[in-house]
């Protein structure tokens, strides 16, 4: 039966509206932790509080040896219209609290091209505050080979070596650079994250400036090196306005909106930034997400960086800024996903399923296939994020400077053909919620 012992919810989703995200109270766990209780627990959410309640798979659970096996025959497998939900997912609530509420994860702080599927293997990314950047590993560097297994060989596998069960956990990684070959060994261990790590105000030829900030994770430890860097770029002059998001796989929306509402200043406060929209069982839950006050100037424009791993909370700063300013993209299809979650904790896991889709303040959503670029172009993962000698970067200023797109890399069907949005490379999270 839909509807059964969750209406409650409703006003917990308004209140947490209203606090502008505050998630800390959550629905009712089951009532044990036993598998029979916990699959009954998750069938009567689902068929409650699911986007797509009236259109998903209702299995019995018997038959089901594991609650994850339950999960996935629960989950929404598409339509003629609709894609499947490859989203909806469960972790510990332990690690959800980590990253969400504590801004630390555990690894080795290295992220690499993988989802391209291309050589050289690259170091696409370092957290500033990991084992791989303590051990002197940037962004550019070519790896050669991890625990012995040659880069051609990882291209083609699940890189399942750069995720550590725990704490401790070592790799040994062959790496080349201009200096030479080198081998490093990896740590596994947990660090804080670093969510803003990169801004800077960079010059035009025509002597305009434009600030830069590149934004890996929404969450709240964001917000206050975001409010930093907007209030140097505007004590440097900066009129126009660069945002990296192309490693951001999404977080708080409430964070998105944070960022938003700094881009298009007081003059839009109150106004609409994007609208939660819940399955037709809850519309009286549906979520009107509003600018907050900045006491600054808009930017007319902003150029945001995108790519593959531009996904959830990052489309929603494309769309929800389109109608209030001059959005340009440079890069490639983000991950196509306009849903979001109102994570539930029970019995030590958090699950975030679907739980509505989101527009603008037009009505404009829908992009699940993902929002493609104004300027397609590839990236070649070389150069330090945010300098001009960047490759995206660099076309960021050459736009603002010429108005004009630099000449695309490959062809869409080919760029399509890259986006693989189920798969998750080590450290990438996809999410957008409270």
């Amino acid at each position: 039966m839909r509807g059964r012992g969750w209406r409650w919810v409703s006003v917990l989703v308004m209140l947490l509206a209203a606090c502008g995200g505050d998630d800390e109270r959550r629905p009712a766990p089951a009532a044990s932790c036993d598998l029979p209780t916990q699959q009954a627990w998750l069938r009567d959410y689902m068929h409650d509080w699911y986007l797509w309640a009236d259109r998903a798979p209702d299995p019995a659970p018997d038959g089901y040896a594991t609650l994850a096996a339950y999960f996935e025959a629960l989950r929404f497998p598409g339509d003629a219209s609709t894609r499947a939900d490859v989203w909806s997912f469960f972790q510990s609530t332990t690690s959800y609290q980590q990253f969400y509420g504590e801004g630390q994860t555990m690894g080795y702080g290295l992220f690499v091209n993988g989802i391209e599927r291309s050589l050289p293997l690259r170091v696409r990314m370092v957290e500033p505050r990991g084992p791989a950047a303590l051990a002197g590993l940037v962004r550019g560097d070519r790896i050669v080979s991890i625990d012995g297994v040659p880069d051609s060989d990882l291209i083609a596998g699940d890189f399942a070596l750069l995720s550590p069960a725990q704490p401790g956990q070592r790799i040994t990684v062959e790496v080349e650079n201009a200096q030479g070959q080198r081998s490093v060994e990896l740590t596994a261990a947990v660090y804080d994250l670093t969510p803003v790590p990169a801004t800077r105000v960079l010059a035009l030829p025509d002597g305009r400036r434009a600030g830069y900030l590149a934004l890996k994770d929404f969450i709240p430890q964001a917000e206050a090196p975001l409010d930093a860097a907007f209030a140097e770029f505007r004590a440097q002059g900066a009129s126009e306005l660069i945002v990296d998001l192309r490693y951001n796989g999404g977080g708080r929306i409430s964070t998105a909106r944070h960022l938003a509402s700094q881009v298009v200043g007081a003059v839009q406060s109150g106004n609409r930034f994007v609208l939660l929209r819940y399955n037709a069982a809850h519309q009286d839950s549906n979520i009107d997400m509003r600018f907050t006050s900045a006491a600054a100037p808009a930017f007319a424009r902003v150029v945001v960086l995108t790519g593959a791993r531009t996904c959830s909370a990052s489309e929603l700063i494309v769309n929800g800024l389109a109608p209030f300013a001059e959005v340009v993209t440079i890069g490639d299809t983000t991950c196509g996903k306009p849903y979001g979650f109102t994570p539930v904790d029970s019995c030590g896991n958090t699950f975030s399923v679907v739980n509505f889709d989101s527009v603008n303040a037009t009505g404009v959503g829908g992009y699940d296939q993902g929002l493609a670029p104004t300027c397609p172009l590839d990236e070649d993962f070389t150069a330090t994020l945010g300098d001009p000698a960047e490759k995206l970067t660099g076309a960021a200023l050459d736009y603002l400077h010429t108005g004009n797109c630099p000449a695309a890399g490959a062809a869409p069907a080919a760029r399509a053909a890259l986006r693989r949005p189920a798969a998750l490379e080590p450290g990438e999270r996809r999410g957008m919620s409270f």
